[in-house]
């Protein structure tokens, strides 16, 4: 067993664990938006920051895919952390402003506005892959995938047409953390009245 300590509590886990794993066998809370369990970790949202501290050394890190080490010291609420934390949700209510769940889970820790401009009022998808990393590893087909870049960056099915690779499983949709795939499965399997009438 690797042991550290988290918020000055010792702690185990076992090998392979990250942080956020061990976090979350002892209870202490780390939010996260773009991590589950069924898919590979990939650090997009970096809601779930922690703060690893060494003497007068310290390192901002995602807890979803730093793995645990012996003789680690993590804070997860530290004040550089509630700080970095709120900057990252303020940024999250300016680009997704139309998501209650984001909305919620920022006003939670004290995060109800944004200093940062909203250029879209009606987005609510905060572009973290979970919906293309599910279809991908865990159902297989690659019916969603993220395109073009920056800016212009959008989820939806190759060439945003409905895709027969598509097996309307809803894997996307019980996976996205804002709900914004249950308002774009349509673009990605086509609408399932179109199926039938081509079924027929």
């Amino acid at each position: 067993m690797l042991k550290f300590r988290i918020n000055d509590i010792d702690v185990e886990a076992e090998p392979g664990w990250t942080v956020l794993e061990t976090a979350r066998e002892y209870g202490i809370e780390i939010p996260t938006l773009c991590f589950h369990e069924a898919v590979q970790a990939s650090g997009a949202c970096r809601l779930c920051m922690v703060e690893l501290r060494e003497g007068d050394w310290t390192k901002l890190v995602a807890s979803c895919v730093y793995p645990a080490k012996d003789g680690l010291n993590v804070y997860t609420e530290s004040e550089r952390i509630t700080n970095v934390r709120r900057w990252i949700f303020e940024m999250l209510l300016s680009e997704c402003p139309a998501s209650q769940e984001i909305r919620d889970m920022a006003a939670k820790y004290g995060v109800t506005s944004t200093r940062f401009a909203i250029k879209d009022p009606e987005q609510d998808c905060i572009m973290c892959g979970l919906c293309t990393r599910v279809c991908a590893e865990v159902v297989g087909v690659h019916a969603i995938a993220t395109q073009s870049r920056g800016v212009y960056k959008k989820i939806g099915s190759p060439f945003m047409k409905p895709n027969e690779a598509c097996v309307a499983c809803g894997s996307c949709v019980s996976v996205c953390p804002t709900g914004a795939m249950a308002r774009r499965i349509d673009l990605v399997r086509g609408k399932m009245e179109e199926d039938q009438t081509n079924a027929a």
